[in-house]
């Protein structure tokens, strides 16, 4: 009998351990001091290193569900409803180009214009199809590893994961899509602070993502004022209401999925 008890205190105390060294664990993952696991792949979901990253990039996955001791971990190791869509975006102030290959100037209202057009095709087309969405955000950063990624957080995890499934199955503006899951959560400590007031010196080539926004009414349009919610219902003919009616500029015309 006293060896039970005495086995049974040990086994309370190499939990307590246990439980603390989670703890702790759990509080430095993807920090500085976390010398195992890369702490920009897990704030930005992108590293320029890449493959070639001497810390590890731990991809979020929905196929295995934490049991409870693990709870601790659910939110670092990836259980998050946020999918990318790796360079998805093309600006065309980066990329217009006339016939004999020189760069075409293209004004900052059509670039605007353009980028509102992608960013309601993409979003109106994720929600309705796979499911609500809480945040959506464009890289227009310059660096192979962010340029033109698309982030998608949905407010739930199976949404997610079937968006992936499925996007990776099609195209877009002639280029294939691929999509992955982020283990992206909080867009305030991946974005540049500098560059949202507007002193970022890296330019584009900064490892935090540059945001590029939408218009106001766009921003009415598919989040509403308070509460964000699903997209306007369709009319009786079969077609969404639109609150705008922008002209479509067929030398920068978006692609469909």
């Amino acid at each position: 009998m006293l060896l039970n008890n005495g086995n049974d205190i040990n086994r309370r105390q190499s939990w307590r351990v246990w439980v603390k060294m989670a703890e702790y664990l759990a509080s430095i993952f993807g920090t500085e001091k976390d010398k195992v696991n890369c702490s920009f792949y897990f704030k930005i979901g992108a590293c320029r290193h890449g493959d070639r990253c001497s810390r590890l990039h731990n991809k979020p996955t929905f196929s295995q569900v934490p049991p409870p001791t693990f709870r601790l971990f659910s939110q670092e190791l990836g259980h998050a409803p946020t999918i990318v869509l790796l360079n998805l975006y093309r600006n065309p102030q980066n990329t217009a180009q006339t016939a004999d290959g020189s760069h075409c100037h293209v004004s900052d209202v059509e670039v605007q214009e353009h980028y509102d057009n992608f960013f309601e095709e993409v979003f109106t087309e994720l929600q309705e199809k796979y499911g609500e969405i809480e945040e959506m955000n464009v890289c227009d950063n310059l660096g192979d590893h962010l340029v033109g990624n698309v982030y998608v957080k949905f407010r739930r995890e199976e949404d997610a994961e079937r968006a992936v499934v499925e996007l990776n199955n099609r195209w877009f503006n002639g280029q294939a899509v691929h999509a992955e899951l982020s283990p992206v959560t909080d867009f305030r400590e991946s974005c540049c602070r500098q560059y949202e007031m507007g002193e970022c010196t890296r330019g584009g080539f900064c490892n935090f993502m540059h945001l590029r926004p939408i218009s106001r009414d766009l921003r009415r349009q598919l989040y509403g004022r308070g509460p964000r919610r699903r997209s306007p219902p369709r009319s009786h003919t079969g077609h969404r209401p639109r609150e705008r009616n922008r002209r479509r500029s067929p030398d920068h015309r978006h692609g469909r999925f």
